[in-house]
């Protein structure tokens, strides 16, 4: 995997004694909702069996509802999560997806090692049986098969194919080595696959870029703008219809396919 890179310098706006009142009450308020959350979910998650697990994903999907709102940032969904895909793609560009993304269906996100030590973040997607992959070609073999049994025992994985966050203003082209694990012979037939587009709409006058964390920006401060910045932001998804893997030749096929999807709900949104 590789880090995209903007010639533009990352957007840097303080927003003085109005920002610090927000982050006063919002960041207590975020940990109160996601690790109150954690507790009831480690406790019923024991309970429950390990297949239908009909309470867990729906806290999961409620806190992250509840982030967002606290951070001033309303979502907007088109279209229903398919309750027969086994794997959701979606276009990248800030932490903030993981909050959105779980807020329009649970899923167990496969993501970057260095994000279980983000902070709140990383501990929730421990929780909710996140996927930590290495960037090192090397790993992918692993990697696929590691997808392929939790594919087998039946979770809904989500994947970000571009292999990096963006500035919010482009798709990237999706890599499609971990598309692997969807071609394996005894998942091949039942594997569906949903397209998911993202974009964000930031408060009026404020710089377009504003949601996106991308190349070396740090996540601590950029998550004290989100903590700082006004309310008025917008998460748009749209939830297109499912792909069936076995309709395509081989992996990259497949990969090409969802970028397209994604590519071009993006244009639309914009």
């Amino acid at each position: 995997m590789t880090t995209w890179r903007s010639s533009e310098p990352p957007p840097n706006k303080s927003y003085g004694l109005a920002g610090i009142l927000r982050a006063a009450w919002r960041l207590p308020s975020m940990l109160a909702l996601i690790y109150g959350t954690l507790a009831v979910f480690l406790v019923i998650r024991a309970c429950e069996l390990p297949w239908g697990r009909p309470i867990t994903p729906q806290l999961t999907k409620a806190a992250s509802r509840g982030c967002l709102r606290i951070l001033g940032i309303d979502l907007e969904q088109q279209g229903d999560a398919s309750h027969v895909s086994n794997a959701v793609v979606s276009n990248h560009s800030s932490w903030l997806d993981i909050f959105v993304l779980s807020a329009s269906q649970p899923a167990c996100f496969v993501a970057r090692k260095d994000v279980r030590k983000w902070f709140g973040i990383g501990i929730l997607a421990w929780a909710t049986g996140c996927i930590f992959i290495e960037r090192d070609p090397r790993q992918v073999s692993k990697q696929r098969q590691e997808l392929a049994s939790r594919l087998a025992l039946g979770d809904k994985l989500l994947l970000f194919p571009e292999g990096t966050s963006t500035d919010g203003m482009r798709v990237l082209p999706f890599k499609s080595a971990l598309f692997d694990a969807f071609f394996e012979p005894d998942i091949r037939s039942r594997m569906q696959l949903q397209p998911v587009t993202l974009q964000y709409i930031p408060p009026s006058g404020e710089d377009s870029r504003l949601y996106a964390w991308w190349g070396d920006m740090e996540f601590g401060p950029h998550l004290w703008t989100m903590l700082t910045a006004p309310a008025g932001g917008i998460a748009k998804v749209v939830l297109h219809a499912p792909e069936r893997a076995e309709n395509f030749a081989d992996r990259k096929e497949l990969a090409r396919r969802c970028e397209a999807v994604v590519a071009e709900g993006f244009s639309a949104i914009a």
